[in-house]
């Protein structure tokens, strides 16, 4: 055989073993969000590209769950947080301009801001030790409940009702929304256009985004229906079998209507159009290659050390750096997480969101590994929501029965004692994060903690939350024994000493 047909043959090999490889790669992701599925742990889309080749691209689970509308992969989702990525992006084009420098004190462009010491990077790094913006407005939202606050009335109410910082800027860091309010004030004081206008016209148009708009959270958040939308879910309890949605929430309504700044959450997006954001980054369209890295490195606190959610200018930086430099953003709304991880060493990408679970960079993390050969541990199901939705619906026989079942399949399930903390807590009903009417199931709690106790006898936790649960239902003697056996396996249970002491104290008058 001549030389030619020799180099022609080896490249048809080469070709092949990539093509088998990438099919390989695209089954083990497809298998992981399969088993994901089948736990009731994601519903969303993902698209995976490896060197500007699509690897994986998939949509899964609902975008209702009460009409059972599916995700499709034309589906628009809000983006919540990634749109910071476009007020950063914004930010460091301006910069390149020449119209604004990233050490400028942001006095420089809003005179009347009332903290001269806050710069521009200190805002794109979240190191500026601002409090969140409902600290300067909820003394007024309590006098006024149905005004709706927007950008026009921050600095007046940032002036009128100044907050101490919480620490000095650069001295440590916050993620916060607040900061990227600010820079949506910055760019349009320095672009004179409004922010939504400078988005469109200099990073959705460049990109080819055409499926990308401006849609603030509260407008999400207080609409029935929407054409073409992937609505953000929650699961009320842990007991529970099916997610509600948020918008259906009166709490979760009413904070959004009140509170419509923009800057930081207000666009929906498609996988695709993100993938072209992706794109024109690496293209260089949007940004140039030096602005680009030096927004990829951590923003050093005044200590010099890195800050420590590891943000660099608008892009949080991954420290792990062995499959190459990740750098991400996620995005989070009330029952909903999105998240773009790229791998600028490598250009790979992964994109993906999920509308009623909050583990979008967990699951964008492992998919990068399983794209990069990495060993990924098979995603199992939880024990404790099962136990907790047999006991709720069936009774604490069966809820046992099932429980002790499933503790023998450690391959596909997983028991986890602060889960089943949580779950006797929930049923208890005291914490109640949607402030919606309180129901208190004392019998199934009570059955739970006994239950953690018999799992995890040796947790002073346990027998502490137990006795709580016991105390809150009238049973007072079995709420000491408990304490008194918490703090026998934890003598430093300050908390339940003191409970005890003053039970114990009502026992003897």
């Amino acid at each position: 055989m001549d030389i030619n047909k020799k180099l022609l043959l080896t490249g048809v090999i080469l070709l092949l073993l990539v093509k088998i490889s990438g099919q390989s790669k695209g089954k083990m992701i497809d298998d992981y969000f399969n088993t994901l599925v089948k736990n009731q742990q994601f519903s969303g889309n993902v698209l995976v590209v490896d060197n500007n080749e699509v690897v994986y691209e998939r949509s899964f689970g609902f975008s209702d769950h009460t009409t059972k509308a599916p995700n499709t992969p034309e589906i628009t989702f809000p983006i919540a947080s990634i749109s910071k990525i476009f007020t950063a992006t914004a930010i460091l084009q301006l910069k390149e301009k020449g119209l604004l420098k990233i050490t400028d004190p942001v006095t420089k462009y809003l005179p009347e801001f009332p903290y001269s010491e806050i710069t521009i990077r200190h805002l794109l790094s979240h190191t500026s030790g601002l409090p969140p913006y409902n600290a300067f407005f909820d003394k007024e939202k309590k006098q006024n409940p149905d005004k709706v606050f927007t950008n026009k009335d921050f600095l007046p109410g940032v002036i009128a009702n100044k907050q101490p910082l919480v620490y000095q800027p650069g001295e440590k860091g916050n993620y916060d929304n607040i900061n990227y309010l600010i820079l949506a004030l910055i760019v349009e004081k320095v672009s004179g256009t409004s922010y939504e206008k400078y988005i469109e016209k200099n990073i959705l148009k460049p990109a080819g985004m055409k499926e990308t708009v401006l849609f603030p959270l509260p407008e999400q958040f207080n609409r029935a229906e929407i054409k073409n939308y992937a609505f953000p879910h929650v699961y009320l309890h842990l007991y529970d079998e099916d997610p509600v949605r948020s918008s259906s929430i009166p709490y979760v309504k009413e904070y959004w209507r009140s509170y419509g700044f923009r800057g930081f959450a207000d666009y929906v997006s498609t996988i695709r159009d993100l993938w072209k954001f992706d794109k024109a980054l690496y293209n260089n369209t949007l940004l140039k290659q030096e602005t680009l890295e030096e927004a990829f490195v951590p923003v050093k606190l005044n200590n010099g050390k890195n800050n420590p959610d590891e943000f660099g200018l608008g892009w949080e930086i991954e420290k792990d750096s062995t499959m190459g430099k990740l750098v991400y953003h996620s995005g989070a709304a009330m029952g909903l997480s999105s998240n773009i991880l790229r791998n600028v060493t490598k250009h790979q990408t992964v994109i993906l969101f999920d509308n009623a679970h909050f583990n979008a960079h967990e699951n964008a993390t492992k998919v990068m590994m399983l794209l990069n050969s990495k060993k990924v541990e098979t995603p199992k199901k939880s024990i404790a929501r099962i136990y907790g939705n047999i006991l709720y619906n069936k009774g604490a026989t069966e809820a046992r029965e099932t429980l002790e079942s499933l503790r023998k399949d450690t391959l596909n399930y997983y028991l986890s004692e602060n889960e089943m903390n949580a779950l006797g807590y929930d049923f208890m009903g005291n914490n109640n994060p949607y402030h919606l009417p309180e129901k208190h199931f004392y019998k199934q709690a009570i059955e739970t903690f006994k239950t953690n106790t018999d799992l995890f006898p040796n947790s002073w936790n346990t027998y502490d939350s137990y006795a709580e649960a016991l105390l809150e239902s009238g049973q007072k003697e079995e709420a000491v024994k408990m304490y008194q056996k918490s703090i026998d396996l934890n003598p430093d249970n300050k908390n339940g000493k003191k409970v005890l002491e003053g039970l114990l104290g009502k026992q003897k008058n």
